[in-house]
């Protein structure tokens, strides 16, 4: 979103997820996909879509519609290079500003790409926790990527040039950009995770990004920001689903495992290294230090890269849930007593009963799939999907019972394990989502962040909600690169600081001054205020012209004085000077042959001093002594005065009257007017006519042209 609205140029922000199907694709972070930014002036988040505001006429061009906001999901894949999301289909060059809204790698992964690999020059913000974790997490995903260097999309160098380019953001900080201002709400989520709220020229834009209204072991829920967006872009990962009660998940999720490793099985639980893990971890390490027929059992968290994150749950615990926090004054909760780190499948004694966490989350492949392949035939064990799965991932299909399942060998074996799917994903379910819309009180609501067939349901459900309710809310659900437009009517406000604020003007009063914009926002202040509310600054411009003069100074005073009130002689700079009323106008008699006119610009004053050269001008070409009102013919320079030229007089009444003739040689003018004559005898501009009227508009048509070109000579 943003050059100005009202001036034809338009703000853009990205909003992101990923390309996988029609609409956004959805998941979190590891092995997920790369994650696009968002785009405004542009202003972007992660994993994409693009908005742009302009100005904007009816098709016609002749009624103002108001202010065209335009929303574009651009989506984001799996792998490789369909991973990014169709930053073809914008300027990275227009992106003002960049907002990534949490760690998760489909938010956050194709970063260096778009900062390093394309035109984008604009600025990048995040959350302090968010950026710690960012660089972990991308730097572990460049390591683990199995792709050939010519094929890689970033590689570490990349990455590690982006830091110095981020900027970090405090919850409820502030922040404006060329006129977007912006700033963030907690999203729950993920540790770090936020919202934003874009405000620009008096429309504001929520981004959810992905959030959770509900608090878990350690994070807060999102908060309800306290005004009332325009639109609201709004992720829609789950549909009309809704999860079941916490206590209840958590209930039967200690039940599964305990039930299942007291009988001797397994336990294979498939999460993404940083987000739910760490609040699944928090859950068994509590109920095992609850239950000691249990502490012989081993449970083994196999992530190298989430026990070098975990310093930076630790840094950032004052940001989690009081729950946290006040556990942490007795001693540090992610100190885990009952959990081990597990680095890989070489290290891992199977001797018996356990229950081991590792990534990725979807069992595409890694430490999760290896486990899942060596249990799955074993009816004691037990997998336990507490996240989202998306379509085309093993995770997702196992979910549907299936009688076999295909290992990475490519064989085909029965699938006898436990499938258990307890969700502790920290995205908003229906229940959720319905609830903050309700109490946002959004117009425009567009739906991402999703698969197709859940957005679709999902708008429609909405709408009939709101239907029902007698709201009048806009629900739309954009495909990949598809436009959405919108008008918005907004009043353009100007606000009045420094000496304009310190007395309120009636109605009907007259306000001078200036009016400053500075992107989106505009003020109304004094020239004397620029330097105290601006980074402008008032100067003034003195002006100097030197003009040739070989009269009197006394003559020309005269002459001023006849033009001018408040001419006055007086002494400036050791030199004689006449000042031209209170226009600041100086004339200096600096010698015999000329003279100086100095002034400080303005419009007055410029128009005042201009009048002044011409006068001295016209007095050094055509001198004419000073002794008062003469007739037209008098003396000028010793010379009989013959003012305009027969020519230029023959040119000028024929402008006036159209039908203006001389014989060759004749030193008679022949002014015809309809059926009227008149004649007008050059050397002495005589006018004769038997008509009366002709002869009088004929004379005043001569002096209204001598004085216009011999102002000065006419009047002395």
């Amino acid at each position: 979103m943003v050059p100005s609205p009202g001036e034809g140029k338009g703000g853009t922000f990205l909003c992101g997820t990923r390309r996988g199907s029609p609409g956004f694709g959805s998941g979190d972070g590891e092995g997920s996909g790369i994650g696009a930014p968002f785009a405004s002036h542009a202003v972007s988040f992660p994993s994409a879509g693009m908005a742009k505001r302009t100005h904007a006429i009816d098709e016609e061009g002749m009624g103002d519609e108001g202010d065209l906001m335009e929303l574009m999901p651009l989506g984001a894949g799996y792998s490789g290079i369909v991973a990014l999301p169709f930053f073809d289909e914008i300027d990275p060059a227009e992106v003002d500003v960049l907002l990534v809204t949490h760690f998760h790698l489909d938010h956050s992964a194709s970063l260096p790409y778009f900062l390093q690999k394309t035109t984008f020059k604009g600025r990048v913000f995040m959350t302090h926790s968010t950026k710690a974790i960012y660089r972990l997490l991308v730097s572990d995903y460049v390591k683990i990527s199995k792709v050939a260097v010519e094929d890689m999309l970033f590689d570490e160098h990349d990455l590690n040039s982006t830091m110095d380019k981020i900027e970090v953001i405090d919850y409820h900080q502030q922040v404006e950009v060329d006129g977007i201002r912006f700033w963030g709400y907690v999203a729950g989520h993920v540790l770090g995770a936020a919202m934003f709220m874009v405000d620009i020229a008096g429309t504001r834009v929520l981004y959810t990004g992905d959030y959770s209204r509900e608090e878990d072991r350690h994070l807060k829920a999102a908060e309800i920001p306290e005004v009332s967006p325009d639109v609201c872009v709004c992720e829609s990962t789950y549909g009309v689903q809704s999860h079941q009660p916490r206590k209840d998940r958590e209930r039967r999720f200690t039940e599964v495992i305990s039930g299942t490793v007291l009988r001797g099985g397994r336990v294979l639980l498939p999460v993404f290294a940083l987000g739910r893990a760490q609040e699944l971890l928090l859950i068994l390490d509590e109920y095992w230090a609850a239950h000691p027929e249990l502490h012989s059992i081993p449970i083994y968290f196999a992530s190298p890269l989430a026990k070098r994150c975990m310093t930076v749950f630790q840094t950032y615990i004052n940001s989690m849930n009081d729950r946290i926090r006040a556990q942490y004054q007795v001693s540090n909760p992610f100190m885990f007593k009952h959990i081990q780190s597990l680095k890989g499948m070489s290290d891992f004694d199977d001797i018996g009963p356990s229950v081991v966490m590792a990534s990725p989350g979807m069992l595409q492949s890694g430490l999760s799939r290896q486990l899942f392949d060596a249990w799955c035939q074993d009816a004691r064990n037990t997998c336990v999907i507490a996240g989202y799965s998306v379509e085309g991932t093993l995770a997702k299909h196992i979910l549907s019972e299936p009688k076999e399942v295909t290992l990475m060998s490519g064989q085909s074996v029965p699938l006898k394990m436990a499938v258990h799917y307890i969700s502790f994903s920290a995205h908003a379910d229906y229940t959720q989502t319905s609830e903050f819309l309700d109490i946002i009180q959004c117009p425009n609501i567009v739906l991402v962040h999703g698969e197709a067939n859940e957005m679709g349901r999902l708008k429609a459900a909405l709408q009939h909600k709101f239907e029902s309710a007698g709201k009048k809310v806009q629900v739309l659900n954009p495909k990949n690169c598809q436009t959405v437009q919108m008008h918005f009517k907004t009043e353009k406000v100007a606000k009045a600081v420094g000496s304009f604020a310190q007395e309120s003007p009636k109605e009907g009063d007259k306000i001078s001054g200036l009016l400053v914009k500075k992107g989106f926002v505009q003020h109304l202040m004094k020239p004397s205020d620029l330097d105290d509310y601006t980074q402008l600054s008032t100067i003034s411009i003195t002006q100097k012209q030197s003009l040739p003069f070989h009269h009197s100074f006394e003559s020309l005073e005269k002459r001023l004085k006849r033009m001018y009130d408040g001419v006055e002689r007086i002494i400036k700079r050791d030199l004689e000077c006449l000042a031209v009323g209170t226009s600041g106008v100086f004339v200096y008699h600096e010698s015999t042959s000329h003279l100086v006119l100095e002034w400080d610009s303005g419009p007055i004053s410029d128009m005042i001093a201009d009048s002044v050269v011409a006068i001295v001008l016209q007095m050094d070409a055509n001198p004419v002594s000073d002794m008062g009102p003469q007739k037209l013919a008098g003396q000028v320079n010793g010379a009989p005065y013959t003012g305009v030229d027969a020519d230029t007089l023959k040119a000028l009444l024929y402008s006036i009257f159209g039908d203006v003739e001389q014989e060759e040689g004749s030193p008679v003018l022949t002014v015809r007017l309809n059926s009227k004559h008149a004649e007008v005898v050059l050397e002495t501009k005589e006018v004769i006519s038997e008509d009366e009227e002709l002869k009088e508009r004929i004379e005043k048509a001569i002096q209204r042209i001598e004085r216009a070109m011999f102002p000065l000579s006419c009047c002395c």
